[in-house]
Parts: C-alpha cells; sequence; structure tokens
C-alpha cells in the first residue's frame, strides 16, 4: 500500500527554484534516504512534507488521499490536522528544557486529548523504553547528553503515531561518538515497519538502512533507487562526483 505520493512538488524563495518538479512515492515501511550537498532542497523538501513551508505547486497524499493541492487554501485546523501524518525530528532535537524527558513526549497528545491521563503516561514510558531511556523518563534535558535529546526527541515524534516519521540530519549536532546510539534506534525503527523520509549525510547508514536512495543536486531529484544502485552503480555524473568527494573525505 502507497502510504506517500509526493506529486510535481515545487518551491521557490524571492523567486529562486528551491524545488523543482519533485515527485516520489514511498510503500508502508519503507525508509527513503535523501543525500545531497548543502543547497540541493533536502531540508525544504522536508518542510513541504511537514507543511512547515506550503508548496508553491504539486500534490501531496497520504493513504491514496490528498492532503495537499497546490492552490487550495487550507485552514489552521486542517493544517494542524495534516502535519499529524507526518512526525519530524530535528537536527538540534527542540526539546523544551523546563519538561522533563516523560513532560516533552507527553506534551502533545495531551494537548490534542489523544486518551487519558493514565494511558498517555504508559505510552509515552513504552517509547521511551524502545528508544532505550526508560530510567530518564524524570531527567530534563540538560541532564542527558545529545544522543540521549536526539533519542527523546524521537520518542516525542512517535507519540501522536504518524503515517510518516521524518528526520531532519538527525546526527549533524552530535559528536561521533553518540552518532552510532541514535543511528540505532532508527534501525531499529525500521524493524518495527516503520514509513521515514530521512535527510541525512551519513551516505554507509542510508546505503545500510534505506530502501530508496534519492540523490538531490540544485532542486531536483538527480537519481533514486535502491542504495546498490545509487550508491554502488550510480549512473549520473552529477551523483558520482558528489559521492566521490564525500568518501574522499574519510
Amino acid at each position: 500500500m502507497t502510504v506517500l505520493q509526493v506529486e510535481g512538488i515545487k518551491k521557490s524563495y524571492n523567486g529562486t527554484p528551491v524545488l523543482k518538479d519533485i515527485s516520489f512515492s514511498l510503500e508502508k515501511g519503507q525508509v527513503a534516504a535523501i543525500i545531497g550537498s548543502s543547497g540541493s532542497g533536502k531540508t525544504t523538501l522536508l518542510r513541504c512534507l511537514n507543511f512547515l513551508e506550503t508548496p508553491d505547486a504539486g500534490m501531496i497524499s497520504v493513504n491514496g488521499k490528498p492532503i495537499f493541492t497546490a492552490g487550495q487554501a487550507l485552514t489552521e485546523a486542517q493544517l494542524l490536522q495534516n502535519r499529524l501524518h507526518f512526525g519530524l525530528v530535528f537536527q538540534n532535537f527542540n526539546l523544551f528544557p523546563q519538561y522533563t524527558a516523560l513532560e516533552n513526549i507527553l506534551l502533545a497528545p495531551k494537548l490534542l486529548k489523544k486518551g487519558s491521563e493514565k494511558n498517555l503516561k504508559e505510552q509515552a514510558l513504552m517509547l521511551l523504553d524502545q528508544v532505550g531511556l526508560k530510567n530518564k523518563a524524570d531527567f530534563y534535558p540538560y541532564q542527558l547528553s545529545g544522543g540521549q535529546q536526539q533519542r527523546v526527541a524521537i520518542a516525542r515524534a512517535l507519540a501522536l503515531s504518524p503515517e510518516v516519521l521524518c528526520f531532519d540530519e538527525p546526527t549533524s549536532a552530535l559528536d561521533p561518538e553518540l552518532t552510532g546510539e541514535v543511528l540505532r534506534v532508527i534501525r531499529e525503527l525500521k524493524s518495527h515497519d516503520r514509513t521515514m523520509v530521512i535527510v541525512t549525510h551519513e551516505i554507509e547508514f542510508a546505503k545500510n538502512v534505506a530502501d530508496v536512495i534519492i540523490y538531490m543536486a540544485e532542486g531536483v531529484i538527480e537519481e533514486m533507487g535502491a542504495p546498490e544502485c545509487v550508491i554502488d552503480h550510480p549512473q549520473s555524473e552529477r551523483t558520482r562526483t558528489f559521492l566521490r568527494g564525500v568518501y574522499d573525505t574519510y
């Protein structure tokens, strides 16, 4: 079953095109890793999917139902409803410093009245356990390492049971020794049949976890396909040049 369908998404800022006719689809449980140089449009695409930006053209469908068509005016209530289809994990965690790990996860479900306080707390503790942090429920963000904060952010994104979980460079703000613990959690999510879109610079991780690699360059999808095709046997010279540059830095 197709969970996410993106058709002809375009986005410009002050007349400068950033996304130029982006189209792709994901089946349930598939993981797409979006790679590319800085400025290629990766994060803008993610922000459009999460309705933090409004595309100038195109359509977004979830589970076969169009939730966005360019030119259609959406109310605040409709925007909120659309955002609930997606969970977003930011590169800089964005936890609320005045709340504990558990309270950060509970905030949105309680606000949206998704269940009784007892049930919501049980679910939040289960999510903390899933990311390996059940013993840190009462810790504040300043008491947690960067990797632990990012794992709390992942649990928070899962709290509303989104159809698609999105990551914007989830390890870019972490020291190398903390990167592995976050990537392990994302791998574990894949084994639970989560549909995910991951913007990442971790090429080997993308190769190992993704079903689909999307290489973006200058606002277009330059190449898309299975990891063994795009990363091991790229067809585009632009893709080959990008990957050579990545591997030369290691």
